[in-house]
Order: C-alpha cells, then sequence, then structure tokens
C-alpha cells in the first residue's frame, strides 16, 4: 500500500510540476555514463590523453541543462544546425525524463515568451541559494584555467558565404524539443537555485554554441563548474560558431571537435547521446568525414 501511494504521489507531482517529496526519498534509478577527457602528462606538459571511465550517477540528483536551442539564430547555417538536432535532443531528453532526471530548458533571452507558464513559475520559485562563486550574466575566458579558444570566432563565427546579418532574431525555444509538465524554464541562475533545491549535483549540458554560451553562461559549464557540480557535456549534440575561412582553417565540424577536445582538458568531461538512448552517436549529414580521432594533425591544436 505505501509503495503504491508514493506512485501516485509522484505521478501527482509530475503531472502538475513540482515535487512534494525531497529528491533522496524518492526511489531513484541509475545513470552508467561513459564519460570522456582529455588528462595532460605531469611527466610531459603539453601532451594530453584520452581517458574514459564509468560513473554511476542517481538519476534524481541529475539535471539536464538545455542551452539555447533557439527557434531562429541570425545565421542560417547555426539555425539549419540546430533544427537537425533537435528531435535527437527531445529524444535524448524525453527518455532522461522518464529516468527522473529534471529537464531545465534555457533558451535566453525568450523569458517573456515563457511568461506565467509552469516551468517558467517552477524556476522562479526556486529560492535563492548562496553560489560558492557568484554568478554572473556571462561568464568570459579564464585565462587562469585555460588558453585562447583553439577557433577564431572574432568575426562571429558564420560559416555561411556570404555571411548572415547579426542580430537577436529568436523568440523562444525550438518548439521540436517538448517542454513536458515538471520541466523548469530559465536564462539565470534561477537555474543554480533550482538544482540546489532539488539535491542536484550532476549536470548534463547540451545545446550551442560550445565557443560561446554553452561555456559563458550563468547555467552552463564554467559556471556550473565553479560551483563544484558534475558537469558534463553532450558531445554530439551541440555545435560550435566557427567560420572554416579563418583559424585554424579546418572544416566546420573539425573546428567543432577542437572545441569539444577545448573543454575536455580544461573544463569537464564529455558523453555520447548513444548512451542513453541507443544506436550510434549523432552526425551532422554534412559531416560525412570519418570520426575525428585527438592528435590528428589536421585538427589537433
Amino acid at each position: 500500500m505505501l509503495s503504491t501511494n508514493l506512485s501516485l504521489t509522484l505521478q501527482f507531482a509530475a503531472l502538475f510540476g513540482f515535487m512534494c517529496v525531497h529528491p533522496t526519498q524518492t526511489p531513484a534509478g541509475t545513470l552508467s555514463l561513459r564519460i570522456r577527457k582529455l588528462v595532460e602528462a605531469q611527466s610531459d606538459p603539453g601532451h594530453w590523453r584520452q581517458v574514459t571511465n564509468t560513473v554511476s550517477w542517481e538519476s534524481a540528483a541529475t539535471a539536464v541543462v538545455i542551452c539555447d536551442m533557439w527557434d531562429k539564430h541570425w545565421c542560417k547555417g547555426a539555425s539549419d544546425r540546430v533544427a537537425e538536432m533537435a528531435p535527437r535532443m527531445n529524444q535524448v531528453v524525453s527518455e532522461l525524463r522518464k529516468q527522473g532526471v529534471l529537464i531545465i530548458h534555457c533558451p535566453s533571452g525568450t523569458m517573456k515568451f515563457y511568461e506565467g507558464s509552469p516551468g517558467r513559475k517552477l524556476a522562479q520559485a526556486a529560492p535563492l541559494m548562496a553560489p560558492k562563486v557568484p554568478l554572473q550574466g556571462w561568464c568570459q575566458l579564464d585565462s587562469s584555467k585555460e588558453p585562447a579558444l583553439p577557433i577564431d570566432d572574432s568575426d562571429g563565427g558564420c560559416d555561411d558565404d556570404p555571411q548572415c546579418q547579426q542580430g537577436s532574431p529568436w523568440k523562444r525555444q525550438i518548439a521540436a524539443i517538448e517542454i513536458a509538465p515538471g520541466d523548469a524554464i530559465t536564462d539565470s541562475a534561477e537555474a543554480y537555485n533550482l538544482m540546489r533545491q532539488r539535491g542536484v549535483t550532476n549536470v548534463v549540458v547540451m545545446g550551442v554554441h560550445q565557443n560561446m554560451c554553452v561555456l559563458g553562461r550563468p547555467f552552463s559549464i564554467r559556471q556550473m563548474a565553479y560551483q563544484g557540480q558534475n558537469v558534463v557535456l553532450m558531445r554530439d549534440l551541440t555545435d560550435s560558431m566557427y567560420n572554416s575561412r579563418r583559424k585554424p582553417f579546418v572544416d566546420h565540424f573539425a573546428g567543432n571537435a577542437l572545441m569539444t577536445w577545448h573543454i575536455e582538458k580544461y573544463w569537464c568531461p564529455t558523453i555520447t547521446s548513444d548512451q542513453v538512448v541507443g544506436g550510434q552517436p549523432f552526425r551532422f549529414a554534412q559531416d560525412t568525414k570519418p570520426p575525428r580521432v585527438f592528435g590528428d594533425a589536421t585538427t589537433s591544436n
């Protein structure tokens, strides 16, 4: 009878977008993830090797952050790639949601569109928590932890020819990614408040763009790492703003791999979506070259 009542309580909470039981008190599944990172050899500075380990994360102590998967980007190529990976991202998010992972949608600059929605109210209702390091609206490159980025994005990174005119055309998150009851919507430190409220210590980041928002936003990699969260990037469900006509003069997807390796070196490990939904890691249709291997002279930094 007790387990039946608990199940009904959880179903009711999920339906109305809140949890009336602390996550550590609820039956929770376990995520088994193969995380990949790059480790510098102590005896040979500048030489890095790939290391893969398996970790087990409690689902109830885990959140997914969906970073800036907007309905439209000022760069057409960027918009097209977001639209291409959004269905796979929705599949992954749906599976993780079923396993009890908290889903946080973070389409920056679009909160007016979601004003009054259950997901928006959920994020706003989280009590203010004191961060270990002050959370900034944007966190610049941290020269104490990382060198310059391996790609030149000084022109905005549009790979189209001719380049698109810059602007801010986004209004909402792309509709292909479902926002379900119990999900949160924010673009600020509210994400961290909600994580602390729920006892979330593990964060899976997915979305765009690695060299910009995925690193710099208040809910994303740099700032979550500063808070001591266990952060991983889902490396096959991300992209970079990189113009292949700029240094290091490699194709767009090689530039994307360079950014992934930068993150694996200096910030956090990475995982792939097939670990959640099976099959193969996601690849963009235009990315037709063999999978890139760290250390390849054509892509390594």
